[in-house]
């Protein structure tokens, strides 16, 4: 009999650690690790009565050792304008550029696998017709595809956005006059990944811009050009997330699942915890705030849905990655002042960051009334101008 129970210990053990190595490794797995890149996008033809947008994005695995196979991809588009879309036609189109395949005439999508450490290319495009297509202001391409592997058939969307309208950056524009500073908001066209910061001051600064004076960027706008939106659709939110949303105001980003899940991701759900209670502890004690001192950077800056402009008010907009370097960058190429700023309506000034000889006095001063005013306004950089 102790014999008997002997064994049967044993093998309990044996099943219990054979269990713990089989969901340990399963866990180390990378599973369907193959992820679409934005790629690069250009207006082929851009008349009155038809644009075509063309862009090439890459299919990428990533996983060391496993072949994942692309069953199905499609693309669909949502276009914005200033006025109304009646009679505005657009068809997408999605072809194969694979080195060792050729596209099917008929347009079929064919399953195709990409293997170990492989990228593949894709070509998108959107066709748009109609009478007057010049008041259009951007596209929002979903290009929706499968993967298929080891953890089985999973469907995902890379979104892409791309301007269609760029405004003239040599039209004279209207400074604001302040006790410390002039202030001139400067409009650009609606940014995305395609854009980089550098660029866009070189672009739409410059022509108005003088030796001592300070370009400001803000922390949302800049994020969306590092590609830090996520769609809510592609996150999980986790126990952690689910249970603390619920604590937060409803005006803050940590109010959804999502919007905390996104700052659990980043950060880790100990961190989130941790702050949780002691942000709560610091509130007790008359202390409010603590959270958000206690979670890091990332949780004052994260941007739920309905926090931008247009279409990336469908989107959670992270807080954008190094923006010292990014300051430090656009004074090396430009030899402006710079500023990567948090500013709202409530008066609320926060320098993110800054170049070493910035006056952080009169960035505040210069920004505390909002000039950049509400996302629709599309106008990301404001330029300073010290008195």
């Amino acid at each position: 009999m102790n014999i008997v129970a002997l064994l049967i210990f044993a093998l309990l053990l044996l099943v219990a650690g054979g269990w713990g190595w089989l969901e340990w490794n399963y866990r180390r797995q990378p599973g369907n690790h193959l992820a679409a890149e934005p790629g690069t996008w250009q207006l082929q033809v851009q008349k009155p009565q038809h644009y075509r947008l063309v862009g090439e994005m890459l299919l990428v695995n990533r996983t060391q050792h496993l072949e994942i196979m692309v069953p199905q991809a499609e693309a669909e588009a949502t276009l914005l304008g200033q006025g109304s879309l009646a009679g505005v036609r657009w068809q997408t189109q999605i072809t194969p550029c694979h080195e060792d395949m050729p596209a099917r005439e008929d347009g079929y999508w064919f399953a195709y696998i990409v293997k170990v450490g492989k990228t593949t290319r894709v070509q998108v495009s959107l066709d748009i017709t109609g009478d007057d297509l010049t008041h259009l202001q951007s596209a929002w391409i979903r290009f929706r595809y499968v993967t298929y592997g080891p953890q089985g058939y999973i469907r995902q969307t890379r979104h892409v956005v791309v301007p269609l309208q760029f405004p003239d950056p040599m039209l004279p524009l209207a400074w604001e006059n302040l006790p410390s500073a002039e202030v001139l908001p400067v409009k650009t066209h609606l940014l995305s990944h395609l854009d980089t910061p550098v660029e866009i001051v070189k672009r739409y600064v410059a022509p108005h811009a003088q030796p001592g004076d300070i370009v400001t960027i803000g922390e949302t706008p800049l994020a969306i050009m590092q590609g830090r939106w996520r769609s809510p659709t592609d996150v999980r939110p986790g126990w952690v997330a689910k249970r603390l949303c619920y604590f937060f105001l409803p005006t803050s980003s940590m109010a959804t699942a999502c919007g905390l899940q996104t700052l659990v991701d980043i950060v880790g759900p100990a961190r989130v915890l941790f702050a949780f209670f002691g942000g709560a502890l610091a509130k007790i004690l008359g202390k409010p705030g603590g959270f958000y001192q206690l979670a890091g950077e990332q949780a004052r800056l994260i941007d739920d849905v309905t926090g931008t402009l247009p279409p990336y008010d469908q989107f959670i907009v992270l807080g954008p990655v190094d923006p010292q370097k990014v300051v430090e960058t656009i004074q090396r190429e430009t030899g402006l002042l710079a500023a990567i700023v948090d500013v709202n309506d409530l008066k609320a000034v926060k320098i993110v960051a800054a170049t070493p000889d910035t006056n952080p006095t009169v960035v505040t001063e210069a920004l505390r009334s909002n000039p950049a005013g509400n996302a629709d306004r599309q106008t990301p950089l404001v330029l300073i101008r010290p008195k």
